[in-house]
């Protein structure tokens, strides 16, 4: 079993899960030992120990409520800094209640309630998945006699307001927050958190019977495929720069058909069997599209600009005044999808890439 410690591990953060787990544990242990904790330490569900920070701790007869501030450590994180309440409340467990378990957890203000179907939380419950529920189950239930009984509130101050620069809207997750979190920690620079909350999406778009799914890089596709492609939102699916992963559960979850949309900077990378397309994992859109220009042309002048451009719309500037724009865009796209075909076979692609304001600049079909 390993231990981590935030005080000492800075790169590391956690989880809502787990600020949760934490929160609702240092609450359960000042109503019982009448004992404020700076710090607690909690289990997640491998064993893993976590010691976390107690922001603050109030009590109010046979209820504590405790404040613990997100830390998300070297990860960039919308939630980062925020802070999280947990209100518990200890009650003797009557012996003649139905009750199934000895832990109850609710939401409240600031957590999102999911709308649609397809997410492992059902339509009208709170967005607290079954992982972090789990955890902090188990760690309340370690402090509970047999004849106690706890109720844990969770509450995030302007959670709607975060929610709204989050996934959570596009998932049908209204009005805050979700609790996640499978270990409860956040390694730095592993995007695992990320990634996970973009995979949701498909879930989403199958369980509302879409056959064909349009991959976006992100807000650019999505506000332009409702226009032009005339699709709904729930299928459109947004996978940011990880279109392996995203691809990989696509063809996991049994998805067959995929049409690849979106702008030029991100999707000609594809076509050079790029499939994380961050900049800082690689950034060859240059000598890409200078490649495959060379295929239609060969003015050595031309080429030699597109490869020291600053921006994929200088290049597309260049091409149209050469006349070759759609030509070469075209060859890209159906590039793309021989590309993604040979290593997500089974799956039928199909490919459209965009300017900026949403024109076509070639399509595989």
């Amino acid at each position: 079993m390993s231990k981590i410690d935030f005080r000492l591990e800075k790169t590391f953060g956690y989880t809502t899960g787990a600020c949760v787990a934490a929160g609702a544990f240092s609450a359960l242990y000042f109503l019982k030992n009448n004992e404020k904790l700076r710090f607690v330490e909690i289990l997640n569900l491998k064993g893993d120990s976590l010691i976390i920070p107690i922001k603050n701790i109030e009590k109010q007869e046979n209820t504590a409520i405790s404040t613990v501030e997100k830390f998300s450590g070297e990860d960039i994180d919308i939630t980062n800094g925020m802070d999280i309440k947990i209100e518990v409340t200890l009650e003797k467990l009557d012996t003649n209640s139905s009750k199934s378990s000895s832990v109850k957890i609710i939401g409240g203000d600031g957590v999102g309630i999911v709308t649609k179907s397809g997410l492992q939380v059902n339509p009208g419950e709170y967005a607290i998945n079954p992982k972090p529920r789990e955890m902090i189950e188990n760690n309340l239930k370690s402090l509970l006699e047999n004849d106690e009984c706890v109720t844990a509130k969770i509450s995030v101050p302007n959670g709607d307001e975060i929610a709204k620069k989050t996934l959570n809207p596009k998932l049908g997750i209204i009005g805050g927050i979700s609790i996640l979190g499978t270990t409860g920690i956040v390694r730095p620079m592993s995007n695992d958190a990320y990634k996970e909350s973009l995979a949701p999406q498909i879930d989403v778009s199958l369980a509302n019977n879409f056959k064909n799914l349009i991959f976006v890089p992100g807000n650019i596709g999505t506000k332009h495929a409702k226009i032009l492609l005339d699709v709904q939102e729930d299928q459109i699916i947004e996978v940011s720069n990880f279109w392996d992963y995203m691809l990989d559960k696509a063809k996991e979850k049994g998805v067959k058909d995929i049409t690849v949309f979106g702008h030029a900077g991100k999707i000609v990378k594809l076509a050079g069997g790029i499939f994380d397309t961050h900049s800082r994992i690689a950034d060859a859109r240059n000598e890409i599209l200078c490649a495959y220009a060379s295929l239609v042309s060969q003015d050595v002048e031309m080429l030699q600009k597109i490869l020291q451009s600053n921006t994929t719309e200088d290049i597309v500037e260049i091409l149209t005044e050469k006349g070759i724009l759609t030509e070469v865009f075209e060859i890209i796209s159906k590039r793309v999808v021989e590309r993604l075909s040979l290593r997500w076979d089974g799956i039928n692609f199909s490919c459209i890439i965009i300017d900026m304001n949403g024109n076509v600049l070639g399509k595989s079909d």
